[in-house]
């Protein structure tokens, strides 16, 4: 496959349907074999790209909403999760949307993802490095300098022997245990990773769970947190969010 496969189309989506793109899964493409760079960069809502092989570097770069798929070949004998499937820097610069990818990838996953919602299997060193928003779930090993400059968006890396704090860059992120909603989040989004790739990690976390919740480590970027508990206490008490989000970001500065 070529470079960029799913950007012109894109491109002429969203020129005609503007920057709200259509429902998700409207337009629905399937590839077989092996992707080169930038497969789905800045696909936007309502196109979904399934890729059945294995892809380059900067898989899903600037995803505006659309969704990307990817898992190796039904004929492959070996185990997804302990090998890589495609390349380094995968969802940068992503706003929206969602990517699941069963197998490992390299580093730099993540890295300046905004809104985004991912799973995948294992990834390389600098894993959501500054990244800002969105949702990353690791299912399997980490590199080192995990979260290095990461000020917003949430991770949840699935931590079965215990060495992710060892890897993890903690200058602005603490490591906590998931809550109800965590929980949820997680099950929910499994059941989907589960179900477009047909993974074997995620269902069998799914078949263990509540058991395999507590192997989950949550990533939390501390300024973050305290701007989504001003959000939640100002909208509870009927005060003014900006006003509140302001104070923080204030005193965060003194």
């Amino acid at each position: 496959m070529n470079r960029t496969v799913g950007t012109m189309l894109g491109y002429h989506l969203t020129k005609k349907w503007g920057g709200e793109g259509l429902p998700d899964d409207t337009i629905q493409v399937k590839f077989n074999g092996s992707a080169g760079n930038s497969f789905a960069a800045f696909v936007p809502t309502g196109i979904t790209l399934r890729l059945e092989g294995d892809a380059n570097d900067y898989v899903g770069k600037g995803l505006s909403g659309g969704r990307v798929i990817l898992y190796p070949p039904s004929e492959s004998t070996f185990r997804p999760e302990e090998n890589v499937i495609a390349g380094n820097v995968l969802l940068y610069g992503a706003t929206s949307g969602q990517m699941f990818i069963r197998g490992q990838v390299g580093e730099r996953f993540a890295v300046r993802n905004s809104g985004a919602t991912a799973v995948v299997e294992g990834i390389g060193d600098h894993g959501c490095e500054y990244m800002t928003g969105g949702k990353v779930i690791v299912l399997g090993p980490t590199g080192r300098n995990f979260a290095a400059g990461m000020s917003g968006g949430v991770a949840y890396v699935y931590d079965q022997d215990g060495t992710f704090p060892s890897k993890v860059n903690s200058e602005l992120v603490d490591l906590e245990d998931l809550d109800e909603n965590d929980a949820s989040f997680i099950r929910e989004t499994l059941a989907m990773h589960s179900l477009e790739t047909s993974s074997l990690v995620a269902k069998e976390i799914i078949d263990s769970w509540p058991r395999a919740s507590s192997s989950f480590v949550k990533v939390m970027p501390r300024h973050y947190k305290k701007v989504l508990e001003a959000m939640a206490n100002a909208k509870q008490s009927g005060t003014d969010v900006t006003a509140a989000v302001m104070s923080v970001t204030t005193s965060e500065r003194k």
